[in-house]
């Protein structure tokens, strides 16, 4: 098989083949063998009959359309990997030449347009610098997990006065839309300030005490008709306060295993050191990922992009939101990028990814999603996914590398100290402990549903890798 490439642009090349008959051939045998089960014909027994009678039957043409259908999958991969190509969407192919099944002589000829991944450059990691916040706790950020930790033992109480912020309201609630009333809710708890209920219903609560009634509008938040405007009935039938506990060495035995408060106050300092030390190797991920970014200028293959935000909008049933579209836009380019930065310095590190370090990815990742792990292991690998998952766990390990090249400072000048979030060279196991530790610090990345194809050679592997999990 013959190919050759033509860059169109910095995101799209066009792959010209030639696949001479001796190669086409296991699929035109494939094709015949396929037809023959299919057609009955008298005196013949099914699967027994022989080519030049499908011929006559059939036509050469449905065997030729049946072969080429069949090998073009492995003739197009073929001559990916031939050119070293990075796909990042479905091809566009056009078959420019068919063989003649009579004559050996004859090829197969095809062209495919195909979006690849671009090549960018990569600035010398041990040129950056990354600067991070200091790792400065103060009596505030004490004072504020003591606060939370008091919170979690206060009790709610009913007071006889106008609602306030922070308070807590017990409230019916009836929308009503063009005079017809189309939701409502009876005995809720919400607490005024936490505004995740209707828009507008925290204003509307402040001043409103126990069995007083105001109407306000707003978009409904959900069901059939979430986002038109709605007239709110909301009445309150009890105002309640939450009484905190004194902080003092009653509430340090009640709280935790420390019998003075002192001794409190100084395990949420130290809690509040490790928080922050946490947040330094996420602001240094982001902010490394940031410069990277910057540096390469990296294209966004265009037609990459609108597959998926296509996808994204048909998910939601908002295909004709236009306004959405714009938002949707950015943040698969956005992501787009992200993903492509990410896979060229994995190939520039020669990250590997070990079984242990994929097992690993895969039991957190069946926790997020709620799932017995072997099972979240089966149905990954059922779907076809293992590739996908392989390609992630090598970027966060990417991260965790390039982070330990880069020079790390806090505001001050003073070197930061990241492995224990990233590992070392020596011990090559932090796939995932920049992740691990955002979630330990309770900033963990929220999680994003836009999700591109990987390839499997994007990615260098243990050999073993997928078939063990």
């Amino acid at each position: 098989m013959k190919s050759a490439v033509e860059t169109l642009d910095a995101t799209k090349v066009k792959l010209t083949v030639e696949v001479p008959y001796e190669e086409l051939k296991p699929s035109i045998d494939h094709a015949y063998a396929h037809l023959a089960g299919q057609v009955s014909v008298p005196g013949f027994r099914k699967g027994k009959v022989p080519p030049r009678i499908i011929d006559q039957r059939v036509g050469r043409a449905a065997v030729l359309e049946h072969a080429i259908n069949d090998g073009m999958a492995s003739f197009y991969s073929a001559a990916v990997r031939e050119n070293k190509l990075r796909p990042l969407g479905q091809p566009e192919i056009e078959v420019t030449q068919v063989p003649d099944i009579a004559d050996t002589t004859s090829e197969l000829h095809f062209v495919a347009q195909v979006e690849v991944r671009p090549e960018i450059e990569i600035p010398e990691l041990d040129t950056l610098t990354v600067v991070v916040d200091d790792l400065e706790v103060s009596d505030e950020d004490v004072a504020t997990r003591l606060e939370a930790l008091r919170e979690r033992f206060g009790t709610l109480v009913g007071v006889d006065r106008p609602a306030g912020e922070g308070d807590f309201v017990v409230l019916d609630l009836v929308a009503t839309a063009a005079g017809e009333q189309v939701d409502n809710v009876s005995g809720v708890s919400y607490q005024i300030g936490s505004g995740n209920m209707l828009e507008g219903l925290d204003e509307a609560l402040l001043g409103l005490s126990a069995g007083e009634t105001t109407t306000f509008s707003a978009p409904l938040a959900g069901g059939e008709l979430e986002g038109q405007q709605a007239d709110i009935t909301v009445t309150a039938t009890t105002v309640k306060q939450r009484d905190l506990p004194a902080a003092d060495d009653d509430f340090a035995q009640l709280a935790s295993e420390f019998d003075t408060l002192a001794e409190l106050e100084a395990d949420l300092r130290e809690q509040a050191a490790q928080g922050k030390a946490s947040g330094q190797a996420i602001q240094a991920r982001d902010l490394l990922v940031e410069q990277l970014l910057a540096a390469a200028a990296i294209p966004a293959p265009a037609g990459v992009v609108e597959a998926e935000v296509v996808r994204h909008l048909e998910s939601e049933g908002r295909s004709e939101d236009t306004e959405h579209r714009a938002e949707v836009v950015v943040q698969a380019t956005t992501a787009l990028q992200n993903q492509i930065l990410l896979d060229t310095l994995a190939e520039k590190l020669e990250v590997k990814v070990s079984q242990n370090e994929l097992l690993e990815y895969l039991v957190s990742a069946s926790r997020q999603y709620g799932m017995d792990p072997n099972t979240f292991i089966k149905t990954v690998d059922e779907q076809g996914q293992v590739p996908a998952m392989v390609a992630e766990v090598a970027r966060s390990k990417a991260i965790a590398v390039a982070l330990r090249k880069v020079t790390v400072t806090d505001a001050a000048g003073n070197a930061v100290d990241l492995s224990e979030f990233i590992g070392s060279d020596a011990d090559d196991q932090a796939a995932e402990s920049i992740f691990a530790a955002a979630q330990a610090a309770g900033i963990a990345e929220a999680d994003s549903d836009i999700v591109f194809d990987d390839e499997v050679t994007e990615v260098a592997a243990d050999d073993e890798t997928t078939d063990k999990a």
